[in-house]
């Protein structure tokens, strides 16, 4: 008489996305193309502005390298989450690894998790180089107000949290694999112009301003000044604050807007697949 071996209850989803981190992570870094433009364009574009602007001073004594840290801060983790889930995600998408892992017990839950670890770890391995060079070799004052680094948790979080959904969302938008990096990076680099990234937000025309005010990057942007700059740079902010609150509020919906958003729009299979 034969007996049932009793089968091991399945890795519940938090668990497997756990694990499935490591794997983002590896993957991440093996590819040296993405390596180098998401994880060091904000680096390499900080050491050519306090180059180009070296001889530009700014309010209290703050040199080029000082200013445009936050802006690039800022950037980076932008590019860690926004840029790199809706290429990434819609290249796994076209040659079928979507698929592929839909068909496995691994739920959903969990690709989102491995994903979004992703972001967390390379947003913030990106956001320590960069400060160790800045500090090193720019000569940036680092903050040492425990306040001030509080304030940079929760503006990380929101702006990485958002970026997250927003990214995720986004990938729905490139027909495919091949046009993702077409459809994705035009809308980056426009934010970033806009944003206060490349440029004195307060010396950018009012109508870019406004445009800007509706998307995250600018509330990012400007929370990360908030860390970094001296509290008489709020005088040249927008209404002469740093407006945390409504940085807050504005990061805060577009997380619950870009959730909804990834959730009816995110596709496992290619359009053309039906």
């Amino acid at each position: 008489m034969s007996t049932l071996t009793p089968t091991r209850p399945l890795p519940s989803p938090l668990r497997v996305g756990m694990s499935r981190i490591g794997l983002e992570v590896k993957q991440f870094f093996r590819e040296k193309e993405q390596l180098l433009f998401t994880f060091f364009f904000p680096i390499i574009f900080l050491g050519i502005f306090s180059a180009v602007f070296s001889d530009n001073g700014f309010a209290e004594g703050v040199d080029a390298a000082t200013y445009f840290t936050p802006g690039m801060i800022a950037s980076g983790i932008f590019l860690s989450s926004f840029q790199s889930l809706a290429m990434t995600i819609a290249m796994e998408r076209d040659e079928d690894l979507l698929k592929r892992l839909r068909g496995t017990p691994m739920s959903p839950q969990s690709y989102f998790i491995g994903k979004i670890g992703l972001v967390l770890v390379t947003s913030v391995a990106q956001f320590g180089l960069l400060l160790v060079i800045a500090g090193l070799l720019l000569g940036v004052d680092i903050p040492s107000e425990p306040v001030k680094w509080l304030h940079f948790l929760w503006i990380f979080v929101l702006g990485a949290a958002s970026g997250s959904v927003l990214g995720i969302a986004f990938s729905a938008v490139p027909k495919s694999g091949k046009a993702a990096s077409a459809v994705v990076t035009p809308v980056v680099l426009l934010l970033q112009f806009i944003s206060g990234v490349y440029f004195v937000y307060s010396s950018l025309p009012q109508w870019m301003r406004t445009v800007a005010e509706v998307f995250p990057l600018k509330w990012l942007a400007q929370g990360m000044r908030s860390v970094f700059l001296p509290d008489g740079f709020k005088a040249t902010e927008p209404g002469g604050s740093w407006q945390l609150g409504t940085g807050a509020i504005v990061l805060s919906l577009w997380l619950v807007v870009g959730l909804v958003v990834a959730q009816r729009a995110f596709r496992w299979t290619r359009r053309d697949a039906g």
